[in-house]
């Protein structure tokens, strides 16, 4: 009698322990994320008073005061909910983004972990840099340009939750649209694409960029249109001199490179 191969159990084994280690990383994330809603939650006024403040540029452009008001009864618990988790995603986002590296390095080569530190931080810096370039110089001028979209012959009333919405998925897009360097970086990496890619389709690119431009930013004038839609075509040549620079050498031209 044939004793039973433990082939199965010996090739089910690595499969395993990459869903345990999968597992152990989004736990370490959440717990994270749990934590910076908690710090953010205690500043859910100085939060509030973000929202509004492009708000204020009604007053100053004398377009009138504008009244935020909540709608449901339990509007206001889970508004300070959602400003807490976005705030809070944002604080944890360095060490979330450092779990994704440690759940993926183990595949990578020696050489290729040292930039564990540069995609986490750049990754990271960049998201951010993205939302506060939106939140500094192009929601401003998009508040302005609705609020006196009538003239001024309508009071404006917001509901919060509506205004909170709009404003998260406005800084959102601007943070994943600043993430292009690092995505030509990765794509670079993997051998997706390379800088001569990317350069071929820069016309492609530029097309693209000035229609995002014009959707994100619903003024009528070239100006604002033209604020946003440079420093994201910047972003794109950034994102070819970053993916020449890091590109993947082939090994018989590293050993030509090397003599």
């Amino acid at each position: 009698m044939t004793r039973p191969s433990a082939a199965p159990e010996l090739h089910s084994a690595p499969l395993f322990d990459h869903l345990e280690e999968l597992r152990r990383r989004l736990l370490y994330s959440l717990i994270f994320l749990a934590l910076g809603m908690v710090a953010a939650f205690q500043y859910r006024f100085q939060l509030i008073e973000l929202i509004k403040a492009p708000l204020r540029a009604s007053e100053q452009y004398q377009l009138g005061n504008v009244k935020l008001v909540t709608v449901n009864l339990t509007d206001q618990f889970l508004l300070s909910l959602q400003l807490s988790f976005w705030a809070g995603l944002a604080l944890a986002l360095p060490l979330i983004l450092w779990q994704v590296w440690a759940f993926i390095a183990p595949g990578l080569y020696a050489h290729e972990r040292r930039w564990a530190l540069p995609f986490i931080l750049g990754a990271g810096l960049s998201f951010l840099a993205g939302a506060a370039f939106g939140y500094t110089f192009v929601l401003p001028a998009m508040v302005r340009f609705l609020l006196d979209f009538l003239g001024g012959t309508v009071e404006q009333m917001q509901s919060l939750a509506n205004l909170v919405g709009l404003f998260t998925s406005f800084l959102i897009a601007f943070g994943l649209a600043f993430e292009m360097p690092i995505l030509a970086v990765i794509l670079t990496r993997i051998g997706l694409v390379n800088h001569v890619m990317l350069r071929q389709a820069w016309r492609v690119a530029l097309v693209v960029v000035l229609l995002f431009a014009a959707f994100i930013t619903p003024t009528p004038d070239p100006f604002n249109m033209l604020l946003v839609g440079v420093p994201l075509y910047a972003l794109y040549e950034l994102g070819i001199l970053l993916s020449r620079l890091f590109r993947v050498v082939p090994q018989e031209d590293e050993a030509a490179l090397g003599t």
